[in-house]
């Protein structure tokens, strides 16, 4: 019986994870995009990996791979493919943050530390893939005609860092009401407002 109800929750978690890959491939295609040039960025496009995130290791690697081989076969450019691919560093660190101390979101403070780290991560990991291919003259014109520090360091740096921290806001807002609803285990709580009584 409890090889069936961990066979079931397996299946579960891994239907929920092609979801979030299907709609981390789509929300590129149709989100509003906010064009800085050379750098562009899509509301809500980390969202899927997020929510991963909020789950489990497994659920956050899956989503944060997914996207990046959709990334490949919709034909984006390699530097936004590899750029897909450092999602594994911040999903897989705050997944296992998460599945550590599960409670890290029950709090303002907690949830905005929490945010922050993965938003620098994220940066961080995206400014290193971003060098390698603006010193390896990979980039388009632009990147080099406003020079690294104000298209990689600001553009791609601090920009990362202000796109993932909405992001992480959208997913924490979605992420919330979907607690009640999932069936499956999941490491992050958020704390649920109680209703007060009249």
């Amino acid at each position: 019986m409890k090889n069936n109800t961990n066979q079931h929750t397996q299946l579960q978690s891994m239907v929920i994870a092609a979801l979030l890959c299907a709609v981390g491939i789509v929300i590129p295609m149709f989100a509003p995009r906010i064009v800085l040039e050379p750098a562009s960025y899509t509301l809500a496009s980390h969202v899927p990996v997020f929510i991963a995130l909020f789950i489990s290791p497994p659920v956050a690697l899956a989503v944060a791979v997914g996207t990046t081989i959709g990334f490949l076969f919709a034909g984006f450019p390699l530097v936004v493919v590899i750029r897909a691919l450092s999602h594994v560093v911040f999903a897989l660190i705050g997944a296992l943050l998460l599945k550590k101390k599960p409670n890290t979101l029950t709090t303002l403070g907690g949830t905005a530390m929490f945010s922050l780290l993965l938003s620098v991560l994220h940066a961080v990991s995206e400014v290193f893939v971003v060098t390698l291919f603006y010193f390896g003259n990979s980039m388009t014109a632009q990147y080099y005609n406003k020079g690294y520090f104000e298209t990689v360091i600001i553009l791609v740096g601090v920009g990362t860092v202000v796109h993932s921290l909405i992001d992480f806001g959208i997913a924490a807002f979605v992420w919330k009401p979907l607690t009640r609803v999932v069936r499956i285990p999941y490491n992050a709580k958020i704390k649920l407002q109680q209703k007060a009584e009249v």
